[in-house]
């Protein structure tokens, strides 16, 4: 006896929730996923490269804080200072100002040295560009240039100098002693510091209090 089925045949079973996925679903799928981590990943080099940045940034802001700290204590213990060098033009008070280099006698050098000593004497200058420091303690001989610097400053890219007369506001890029017969009334630094012009200049104006003998 022929059983009639259901007019299914043969015809396999589907079983529900057995259905897979196709080829242009998982080509989408997985190009949606790479855009995700290419975003993802995009982000996080942004926040790192700022991060980066802005730890440079903090790190060249506290250089330039403690640099100026240790150039205003210099200055502001400058000293009127007489040597009676062997050249016949009697005493002069030891100062230099340049444009570039500054030299003074100060009571309150950078690097204080282990004995008691009153004065020092301080050679400032923008060598290759940079900060280089020089000290040498008094009475004796003034032999700075023979010297070894006590800081040579790499991250200082530039330093200038200017120095304030009698006449308010008259600030002047170089200080002739002889003439003046006194020290400036204050010394204006300007200090670029940091590479890749992370900042600007910075300005430092310091009062000099005894300025004549």
């Amino acid at each position: 006896m022929n059983k009639q089925g259901n007019g299914q045949g043969n015809r396999p079973r589907r079983w529900p929730g057995r259905r897979g996925f196709t080829l242009l679903e998982v080509v989408l799928a997985l190009s949606i996923a790479a855009a995700m981590l290419v975003i993802t990943f995009g982000g996080l080099r942004v926040g790192l490269a700022a991060w980066q940045r802005g730890a440079h940034r903090a790190a060249d802001l506290d250089h330039t804080r403690s640099l100026a700290l240790l150039l205003e204590r210099t200055v502001e213990g400058a000293f009127p200072y007489r040597i009676d060098p062997d050249d016949g033009q009697g005493p002069r008070i030891v100062f230099e100002g340049q444009p570039d280099r500054l030299t003074l006698v100060t009571a309150r050098p950078p690097f204080p040295d282990a004995a008691s000593i009153a004065f020092t004497v301080v050679s400032l200058s923008g060598e290759a560009g940079g900060l280089t420091v020089r000290q040498q303690p008094m009475p004796n001989r003034l032999a700075l240039e023979s010297l070894d610097p006590v800081l040579v400053d790499a991250e200082t890219t530039g330093v200038q100098f200017r120095y304030l007369g009698e006449t308010l506001g008259a600030w002047q890029d170089r200080w002739d002693v002889a003439k003046e017969k006194a020290l400036p009334r204050a010394v204006e630094i300007t200090l670029v510091t940091g590479t890749g012009g992370r900042l600007a200049p910075q300005a430092l104006t310091v009062s000099i209090r005894a300025t004549a003998p």
